[in-house]
């Protein structure tokens, strides 16, 4: 008998309209290209205000690699939806201090996006924010979340295995 149950990630930044948005955009392409259906994928923000789309060139850097993300809208992160997932990536140190502020108990399923799946350490990288900067800066963002998304998606995989 197969399992139908989600394994649910969420991605954390601080606007939920740059960063994170573009990481869920490529999370749910690469599920697509490995026809990875038991992995769903949502984000939210520190600092979001509900309802706010995508930046215009978080929108556009996403497009020029086929992924559509102009209907996102931002969620401020709270209790409900870290209880909610079962791996929470966030973009920066502050970040996953914040989520765990929020929720102790979420301290051992969250991680630093560019350094899952070792455990957390504030000296750890972070992807930059490239609100207020230049389309290009978008798209050199974009290109260092999907290398590190395609570089951990198979140890998402093998962890969603394990919650079955």
């Amino acid at each position: 008998m197969t399992s139908t149950k989600k394994f649910k990630v969420m991605l954390v930044c601080t606007g939920n309209t740059c960063r994170s948005a573009m990481a869920e955009g490529i999370a749910r392409k690469v599920a697509e290209e490995m026809n990875i259906s038991n992995i769903v994928f949502s984000s939210s923000g520190v600092g979001a205000m509900d309802g706010v789309p995508a930046t215009d060139y978080a929108i556009e850097a996403a497009a020029h690699w086929d992924i559509d993300i102009r209907s996102h809208r931002s969620r401020l992160i709270n209790k409900s939806l870290i209880d909610d997932a079962q791996l929470i990536l966030a973009m920066a140190p502050e970040h996953v201090q914040q989520i765990i502020s929020i929720d102790r108990g979420s301290v051992s399923k969250v991680f630093l996006y560019k350094s899952f799946p070792e455990p957390f350490s504030p000296t750890q990288e972070r992807v930059e924010d490239p609100i207020g900067g230049t389309l290009e800066q978008y798209n050199q963002t974009f290109l260092e979340l999907d290398e590190v998304m395609r570089r951990i998606f198979p140890k998402i995989v093998e962890l969603a295995k394990t919650h079955d």
